[in-house]
């Protein structure tokens, strides 16, 4: 009977998928997986490895440079945060597809300014209204492109998978690390964010010209559309997904910061970031892999449990091979979580995927407003980010029970 009920959405769906009126082609309207999969990777690039993450690498140089304190720097992270909520916010509240390619675009350009604009005050002020902007931005490559580019595979009969397109967050974090640690001898803090700026204004030109439109959704599209999930299953993974938030941001934000206190990898914390982005980049296709023979949710619980090892390492041990699996985990792990939770959502709302993961991310984006604040005021009163990680741990312990019973509900329907 369940193979049955699966095979049958599996029609629905395809059938859906189908009643798409096919995309017009044209420079502006690619019709090449790999030209759609790429312009979503470079919004990422721009809205999240540059916008967002340029900050983490960072965060050691302008505390050195600039004077930035360990609760300011906090303040910031927050900032950025409140930004990718309202973001989301917004995202959730706009049902129209074609509304949301507008702001889609409007937020590759304030990736841009807001990026550029960094590096030219010292006001703390400002910098928490960029860092708010960068943050609203980042909605654009998370949110907004993604449900773009997964409702353009689903209407061309591709395979609704993420992982290609969340390469972008690894390969942004690689960009952001390795940028920083090739500038800090030649440059100081502020010009690296101008250089950061022209990187942006790179990676906007394929992510503005080669992400398609979106198409627009027939009554019949809609009604052929697969059943949604349960009430259960939606608040479930939004309290797992909200765990999992907390635990990303903390090592996400001051991970960097954390491991240059070591003694050999003082004044090379940037590479540490690269280290994460290497493993960041193929991590979500690597979950796709593994999605696909232990189920989502199976895959799911092993990313978080990998995860919890990656926020206690450094809290245990000050070994620098140990740290350096720390970051290599981190980095293997919280892109897969994203892009398999993100898929998961999309596949249940596949005629405006957008519209329900950014009601999914706004779970995600609360506890990360909190957990900076927080550790900003830990490490204030402490000099050390280990409180801080301690309480993320136990967080996402609690993230792993709550994907148990999704799990159970994940085994019977297999």
């Amino acid at each position: 009977m369940a193979q049955r009920s699966t095979l049958g959405a599996s029609n629905r769906l395809a059938r859906f998928m189908n009643t798409a009126t096919p995309p017009k082609t044209g420079i502006l309207q690619p019709t090449h997986r790999a030209q759609v999969l790429f312009a979503g990777i470079c919004a990422l690039l721009l809205t999240v490895g540059i916008s967002r993450f340029a900050y983490t690498p960072l965060l050691p140089v302008m505390r050195t440079e600039a004077g930035l304190s360990y609760l300011a720097g906090g303040w910031l992270a927050t900032f950025n945060y409140v930004g990718y909520i309202a973001g989301a916010l917004l995202a959730a509240n706009v049902a129209d597809l074609t509304t949301k390619f507008v702001l889609y675009r409007i937020g590759l350009v304030l990736g841009v300014v807001s990026t550029f604009a960094m590096g030219m005050t010292t006001d703390p002020v400002l910098w928490s209204i960029l860092r708010f902007i960068g943050g609203l931005s980042s909605t654009a490559g998370m949110l907004l492109a993604s449900g773009l580019v997964l409702n353009w595979l689903m209407r061309q009969g591709h395979k609704p998978e993420l992982g290609l397109h969340f390469a972008g967050v690894g390969l942004g974090i690689m960009l952001s690390g390795a940028a920083v640690a090739i500038m800090i001898p030649h440059l100081q803090w502020d010009a690296q964010w101008i250089a950061f700026g022209v990187l942006a204004m790179i990676t906007l030109l394929p992510a503005w010209f080669w992400l398609p439109a979106p198409l627009a959704v027939s009554a019949q599209a809609q009604a052929m559309s697969p059943p949604p999930p349960s009430s259960k299953t939606l608040n479930l993974l939004l309290a797992t997904y909200f765990c999992a938030g907390f635990g990303y941001v903390l090592s996400a934000t001051f991970i960097v910061a954390i491991l240059e206190k070591l003694p050999l990898l003082a004044g090379r914390g940037s590479w540490v970031w690269v280290i994460v982005g290497l493993a960041a980049a193929p991590s979500s296709f690597v979950w796709d892999r593994i999605a696909r023979s232990t189920g989502v949710i199976g895959a799911l619980l092993i990313a978080y449990v990998l995860q919890i090892v990656s926020i206690v390492l450094p809290v245990i041990t000050e070994g620098v091979a140990l740290n350096i699996v720390s970051a290599i985990l981190f980095g293997g792990t919280f892109v897969g979580i994203v892009s398999l939770t993100l898929t998961l959502i999309g596949r249940y709302f596949p005629a405006n995927p957008a519209k329900a993961m950014a009601k999914l991310t706004l779970s995600y984006g609360v506890a990360q407003i909190a957990a900076p604040a927080m550790a900003g005021y830990i490490a204030a009163a402490t000099g050390s980010y280990s409180g801080s990680l301690l309480v993320a741990t136990g967080v996402m312990l609690v993230g792993t029970v709550l994907l148990v019973p999704l799990r159970r509900d994940e085994l019977d329907q297999r």
